[in-house]
């Protein structure tokens, strides 16, 4: 895979200051055009060997064009903030937005490599992370993303040759870092996992490309030409890839009979047993929030539901056993511009809480396969890709050791209706109904059949969903809590 990067490639000093110029001036004017167009972002991940002209390379493409465009993360050691968060949150959160460029060194790729070859797991844990890599890189494709994919090569020789020369020069010295003396003695290795992690995550929709770096020239007119070529290329494509059949689409229930009407409605507290339990889960609540095992933990709670079901007075009486320093309520409406210029799960990346701290999603990431799928905002494409992508999402927060619980919060039509007709009637509640509640009841049977839908298939042993009946607000408020705490209670005997 490396051959054709190890045969000394080169242009003279001339050839490369006669092609500079207009490469420069076409890089520019398409870096211009992608901010206009602002259809997609554009992601460059760099790797490869140590000493290869990585670091030179990026800042050449930063002369050449808009530095204020472009934003250049690196990834190497982890901090305390990322730490206490989920593997992936440190990437989603330097994702750049449409119009932009993101250059990321010591990416996914580099974590895995590097762990792989200083022993830290084997080759099972390895094949798991380029797992992961390819659905990264597939739902970022999908959602519209440009990502070039360089790995900056060196034969062993060119290597040691380059090192030797740089420890020699008074003036370059300095550029030498442990790493790449490190990375000399286990080349072979390096480059023999490198050859695994290409071979398997080298697609069309994010492809490897393989640089020689001995000589700069070469090497930055390469990088050059492949940036602007594909840039150019999809620039130009204006029209979105054509959606790929779906073998057997989602069809309602043959019998008529769906998840929810399953439900005991009639379930239903007194008032004073809904005081007596009231307390008593909250009281359990506050006690395992503030458990020394809590620091080995984060919690998020995704509440969904009918129009009216009652999620705001059940969220308040979990936030009622709780300081509000352990917690943070996150309401999901209509995406904001910088939300939209956004893959569609990078808005709630960005709220996962450290270890230790407690998320509530006031509706969640599941609108793209509930309103986004009843009402038409997204193709058929986009919501049925949705599920997978949303199980790989709550399997990563789970992996880290976030506790996960997600409730439906299910009330009957007349319910609805009622609880409509009382809001209306109180002034300080006027504010909860609008026309388009009104109009959702229009479509109530196809929000059943995308709810039975999402349940069945997002509904997994690590993140299951909790179905409340809460036509009775004191029953489905003391069921909500008691779910929460038993969640926590079951991380805690795992652990």
């Amino acid at each position: 895979m490396f051959e054709s990067a190890e045969i000394g490639s080169s242009i003279d000093k001339a050839t490369f200051e006669a092609e500079e110029p207009a490469l420069r001036e076409a890089l520019l004017e398409a870096q211009y055009e992608l901010k206009q167009q602002a259809r997609f972002p554009l992601i460059v991940l760099i790797n490869g060997v140590e000493g290869a002209g990585k670091g030179e390379t990026v800042k050449l493409l930063n002369e050449w064009m808009d530095p204020r465009l472009i934003q250049v993360s690196t990834f190497d050691i982890q901090t305390d903030e990322e730490l206490a968060r989920p593997p992936a949150w440190r990437y989603w959160r330097q994702l750049p937005p449409k119009g932009r460029i993101g250059v990321f060194f010591g990416n996914w790729y580099s974590q895995m490599l590097q762990g792989r070859v200083h022993g830290h797991f084997k080759d099972a844990v390895l094949d798991q992370a380029i797992d992961g890599a390819e659905r990264l890189e597939r739902m970022l494709c999908d959602e519209g993303a440009l990502i070039f994919k360089f790995w900056f090569h060196l034969s062993k020789q060119q290597m040691k040759a380059r090192l030797e020369a740089l420890k020699d020069d008074p003036l370059h010295s300095w550029r030498i870092s442990p790493l790449d003396w490190q990375q000399s003695k286990t080349y072979d290795k390096f480059v023999r996992y490198g050859e695994r992690v290409l071979r398997r995550t080298s697609r069309d929709y994010a492809p490897w490309y393989v640089v020689e770096g001995v000589d700069h020239y070469y090497r930055s007119l390469t990088v050059g030409r492949i940036l602007l070529e594909g840039l150019q290329a999809a620039l130009a494509n204006q029209t979105r890839e054509p959606e790929r059949p779906h073998a057997a689409p989602l069809v309602s229930s043959l019998d008529n009979r769906g998840l929810l009407a399953s439900l005991d409605m009639t379930q239903a507290l007194g008032k004073d047993d809904y005081k007596e339990q009231l307390a008593t889960e909250q009281a359990r609540l506050s006690g395992l929030m503030r458990d020394k095992r809590m620091r080995k933990h984060a919690l998020i709670a995704a509440f969904e539901g009918n129009d009216a079901a009652g999620k705001g007075g059940a969220i308040r009486r979990v936030t009622g056993a709780l300081d509000p320093r352990q917690y943070r309520i996150v309401p999901v409406a209509a995406p904001t511009e910088e939300e939209r210029a956004q893959p569609y799960l990078w808005r709630f990346w960005r709220h996962i809480p450290a270890r230790g701290h407690f998320t509530i999603f006031d509706r969640s990431w599941y609108g793209r396969v509930l309103v986004e799928r009843v009402e038409g905002f997204c193709s058929q494409a986009d919501w049925l890709r949705a599920y997978g992508e949303i199980n790989d999402f709550e399997e990563q927060l789970t992996n880290a050791g976030v506790i996960l619980v997600k409730f439906w919060l299910a009330i009957d039509q007349q319910t609805q209706l009622e609880r409509f007709k009382e809001r209306e009637q109180i002034p300080f509640k006027r504010f909860k109904i609008t026309e388009e509640d009104w109009r959702n009841r229009d479509k109530w049977d196809d929000y059943g059949d995308a709810v039975g839908d999402m349940v069945d298939r997002t509904s997994t042993e690590i993140a299951p969903w909790t179905l409340i009946e809460a036509n009775d607000k004191r029953f489905a408020r003391v069921k909500v809590l008691r779910t929460i705490n038993e969640a926590i209670e079951a991380a805690f005997a795992r652990d």
